[in-house]
């Protein structure tokens, strides 16, 4: 995981640790240096996000090709779309981050994703002795997607959040995930097990001890996550209760805690 934060620029980053995890059809304007191509379908303006692929630095050539391949952003967009439309549509620009993680910044309407996010997710795994699929390599970052989406829906729309913005924009990622049924579950339990062990990797070693600053630590949105997960579906995931996941007395409450957090968005967008 990676550090990002805000500074007096206003962006809304990913947080101190972030990760070292019915549609309609669209349009997209994917650029390079080079070229643009505009894929078939209804004009960009009907589209929440445009996204655009800065050339990677020769460090993340590779995770430049996965991001591409798969087409995570053009994906995230998509479900993005069929829930909220942002009129004129946001700036989503994936590129070389250097380690700085990724944010929104509302200035220029602009959310940044970092192809590096795939090679520190790797090296997460790597340090933790877990192996990593491709799929559950996806799923955290379509959780980056859909996580730096949510400041750009609260800022373009003006929702007012109650409590902590990185806590609702968790919240619209766990929504966006579990909106695409069984494969969408399984992608968040990839993202909640990614924030998992962020924690017990990384925060273990943090000056401060691991606490939260205005986003909630690895270990409470491994939790959380898994407690949404848990609540939306608890016939599906009662194996997600344990002392080291998803404590027996939280796991009581998911339920409406879910409920909760899916009407605060539903009920914001309208």
């Amino acid at each position: 995981m990676r550090t990002s934060g805000n500074g007096s620029s206003g962006r809304q980053g990913r947080g101190r640790t972030a990760l070292r995890s019915a549609t309609l059809p669209l349009a997209l304007v994917l650029t390079t240096a080079c070229h643009t191509n505009v894929a078939d379908g209804p004009s960009t303006a009907e589209a929440s996000f445009t996204v655009r692929y800065d050339r990677p630095s020769s460090p993340d050539a590779d995770d430049a090709a996965f991001v591409r391949e798969r087409r995570l952003p053009e994906e995230a967009v998509r479900h993005i779309t069929a829930l909220v439309r942002l009129n004129p549509p946001v700036a989503m620009t994936v590129r070389s981050c250097d380690g700085e993680g990724p944010s929104y910044d509302p200035r220029t309407r602009e959310v940044e994703i970092c192809y590096d996010e795939i090679s520190e997710t790797r090296g997460l795994y790597r340090d933790a002795g877990q192996g990593l699929s491709d799929d559950a390599l996806s799923a955290v970052l379509l959780e980056s997607l859909f996580h730096e989406s949510a400041h750009a829906v609260i800022d373009v729309l003006g929702l007012v959040v109650r409590g902590k913005e990185e806590d609702f924009a968790d919240q619209f990622a766990a929504l966006m995930l579990l909106r695409q049924g069984a494969e969408g579950e399984e992608r968040l339990l990839d993202v909640a097990e990614t924030w998992r062990l962020s924690a017990i990797t990384y925060e273990n070693e943090d000056e401060d001890g691991g606490q939260a600053d205005e986003h909630s630590t690895d270990h409470q949105r491994a939790v959380a996550y898994l407690c949404y997960l848990y609540g939306a579906a608890p016939a599906n995931h009662a194996d997600v209760i344990g002392t080291d996941t998803l404590p027996a007395g939280r796991a009581r409450g998911c339920a409406r805690e879910w409920k909760r957090a899916q009407a605060a968005w539903t009920n914001a967008l309208g």
